[in-house]
């Protein structure tokens, strides 16, 4: 079969050399993808992204060279006249070519729209979002993939349903990519997160105000930093409670999602730590409150200026999918499980030290995780060293370590739980004190309330001879495991408890 003449050019020729490689490349790696499964992001990204931007750019040269070929007929440069391409099919040849030119272009049709299909849901995909940039996201990958939203996609709260955030997220993305290549992405990443979908639209897909109701048992297990590393469990009632006036009261911790009330806040910091400010409205009566911090109010400048937001689930669940645990909490986990075993005399702080040694960069971190608590053991207690079994707990004390650490702490993106708090709660962040620390009032004298049986009631607390269990309804005064007196009611849990040794 022959070609037009203008054809047989360069440049037209490395461009349908660069289609056909391109072509084939994608043939065989869609054939090795189907057949084995394969879910490697990399492979992905020369599938869907490299190999359609070669194809088209090879495809987009053989025109150009036949422009380039008759422009130089016209400046007289070539052997004969210059003459406009045309198509007779009278003739055999161009009606070869022809034929040639409609099934080359439905092959090129068909493996578009597969390649179009395919780089849709590879950008969707978890492992797109979380491997291909493997240093910037892998902390957020990790922790996502321990937390209670691990079946979810990330897409599925990052973006949600609809083409109109579809397309605000790829140019968002744009602006990522030539960030990892040009290296020039923050350590750690900033949240939270500007733009994000509403919660309205992405949360409560899957959580329901109307269906939240009622209080649900939790049992926090904590274990102190002494020989014995007693366990210390506080086993509550959260009172959840309902945001709909139309399926049960509302009450609880969801009262800030009634459906008839209008929650808003101004923040002086970035990651919404310090609220000085609160705006309640009542729709069912149309009054507003505004409460205001006593010790640090913002002036009436401040107030005018400022955009206040609409409180939303992100505000108390700002960590949903990517919690970092604290050496304090991850430990106390792995006591509970059995991977650490409390035979070993202080072995609390020790595997929490361990954790908070200078480790600037993840290169050898378990060798030093294992030095340090084998070390300790071997130097501080030699007879029980010597014993086989509780040598063999040493060593599962330092793998278990070494696991919480990876599970939390990345070095090279300085990412820790110090980094990013977690707003539920008040134990090792201000959390839900931001607001109810008993110092936000209103011009007519009402107060946040500061009662921790508001949000919850200790049903049973403590070990050994001095376990508590509750006989009512309104469950047991708190009792802090050490004997500090009435300090704890002046102040917040987090002033002391940072997530490591008090």
């Amino acid at each position: 079969m022959r070609f037009p003449k203008s054809t047989y050019n360069l440049v037209s020729a490395v461009g349908a050399i660069l289609a056909l490689v391109a072509t084939l490349t994608f043939v065989v790696l869609f054939t090795v993808i189907i057949v084995t499964a394969e879910t490697n992001p990399y492979t992905g990204i020369v599938l869907y992204m490299v190999t359609p931007l070669f194809l088209f750019s090879g495809l987009a040269m053989i025109p150009i060279g036949m422009w380039r070929y008759h422009r130089r007929l016209k400046r007289g440069e070539a052997e004969e006249d210059y003459v406009w391409p045309h198509l007779d099919l009278n003739r055999p040849r161009h009606r070869r070519a022809m034929a040639w030119f409609a099934i080359l272009t439905v092959a090129l049709l068909l493996l578009t729209g597969v390649g179009a299909y395919g780089t849709y849901h590879f950008t969707e995909s978890n492992a797109f979002c979380g491997k291909t940039c493997h240093n910037v996201m892998h902390p957020e990958y990790i922790a996502y993939e321990h937390s209670s939203h691990a079946r979810v996609k990330c897409v599925d709260c990052h973006i949600g349903s609809g083409a109109g955030w579809y397309a605000k997220s790829k140019i968002s993305g744009a602006y990522q990519v030539y960030a990892v290549l040009a290296n020039k992405y923050p350590k750690p990443i900033p949240t939270p997160i500007r733009n994000l979908r509403p919660a309205q639209e992405t949360c409560e897909q899957c959580h329901w105000p109307e269906r939240f109701f009622g209080a649900q048992q939790r049992q926090f297990n904590h274990y102190m930093y002494n020989d014995s590393s007693t366990h210390w469990p506080i086993n509550m009632l959260i009172k959840v409670g309902g945001g709909d006036p139309k399926t049960g009261q509302t009450a609880g911790i969801h009262w800030h999602m009634n459906i008839g009330v209008d929650v808003e806040y101004i923040h002086r910091d970035e990651q919404r730590l310090d609220i000085p400010w609160i705006r309640i409205t009542d729709h069912t009566t149309g009054r507003v409150t505004v409460y205001e911090d006593e010790e640090d109010p913002l002036t009436p400048e401040e107030v005018a200026a400022a955009t206040p937001r609409g409180m939303d689930c992100m505000d108390c669940h700002n960590r949903p999918s990517h919690k970092y645990r604290s050496p304090d909490d991850q430990i106390d986990l792995a006591i509970l499980t059995g991977q650490i075993s409390r035979e070993l005399p202080e072995i609390k702080q020790m595997a929490v030290e361990a954790m908070i040694l200078d480790h600037e960069t993840e290169t050898d971190v378990n060798t030093r995780i294992a030095n340090f608590i084998t070390d300790y053991y071997r130097q501080e207690y030699p007879e029980l060293y010597d014993s086989q079994r509780l040598r063999v707990a040493v060593s599962d004390a330092v793998v278990a370590t070494q696991d919480a650490f990876h599970r939390s702490i990345f070095p090279d993106m300085k990412v820790s739980w110090a980094e990013y708090p977690d707003h539920i709660g008040h134990f090792q962040v201000p959390g839900c004190m931001r607001c109810h620390d008993g110092n936000h009032t209103s011009k007519e004298g009402l107060s946040l309330t500061h009662d921790c049986k508001a949000c919850h009631a200790i049903m049973s607390q403590g070990s050994g001879d001095r376990a508590e269990v509750s006989t009512t309804p309104e469950g047991l005064d708190f009792v802090h495991p050490e004997d500090i007196g009435e300090a704890w009611t002046e102040m917040g849990c987090y002033e002391c408890h940072s997530g490591v040794q008090p």
